[in-house]
């Protein structure tokens, strides 16, 4: 199986996000050109962080129709259990690479695991991306480019840093020296069983 890097997901996660903005439509067809259990799923899961962020913008509109509103409402609520269930599967993808190594008596556990600081890894590239537009803007003016110049340096900083502490993480969980251990999000207002509002309607 193929192993992670992160300076790979950020070249997938940038290459992700310049194709989406040739059409720049939350509706387009989605191709993930890639292969690889890996790095098909690095990709589909910025894909699925990319159209969300656009949704977002969308549903913000002060002008938006109440039906529109709805409907961008739940899309969000689809993208978002998406984006739940492509963590989980990185995730049991990184279980099975690990499944056989040995764990040291003294090894912890994480506070996330290496997929959801992957996802947060993607959702840095989106942020780092619509910064440099805005940094680069002509129409405002030049207090305000320096502000969003400075964000964007934050950002950039933020990824090396966040980068570097995955592949960290993952080289401890080689080593055994931190545990892959994986909970699952068990989200409650997506299921009818479980959401009060929607079981009380049967």
């Amino acid at each position: 199986m193929q192993q992670f890097s992160s300076h790979n997901a950020n070249l997938i996660f940038d290459d992700l996000i310049i194709n989406y903005h040739i059409i720049d439509a939350i509706d387009q067809d989605f191709n993930n050109p890639y292969k690889d259990r890996l790095d098909l799923l690095l990709y589909q899961k910025c894909w699925i962080d990319t159209v969300q962020w656009h949704v977002e913008d969308l549903v913000r509109d002060p002008d938006i129709e109440a039906q529109k509103g709805i409907q961008y409402k739940r899309l969000i609520d689809r993208l978002n259990q998406q984006r739940t269930d492509k963590v989980e599967q990185l995730d049991d993808y990184f279980l099975e690479i690990y499944k056989n190594t040995s764990v040291v008596e003294s090894a912890k556990v994480n506070t996330e695991s290496p997929a959801w600081a992957i996802d947060r890894l993607s959702i840095l590239a989106l942020k780092i991306y619509h910064m440099k537009i805005e940094a680069l803007r002509t129409d405002i003016d030049e207090a305000k480019k320096a502000l969003c110049t400075q964000k964007l340096n934050i950002l950039l900083e933020q990824r090396v840093d966040l980068s570097t502490s995955i592949d960290d993480l993952l080289e401890d969980i080689a080593a055994g020296t931190k545990k892959m251990k994986v909970y699952r999000q068990l989200k409650m207002y997506n299921d009818p069983q479980l959401n009060p509002i929607l079981y009380n309607k049967k």
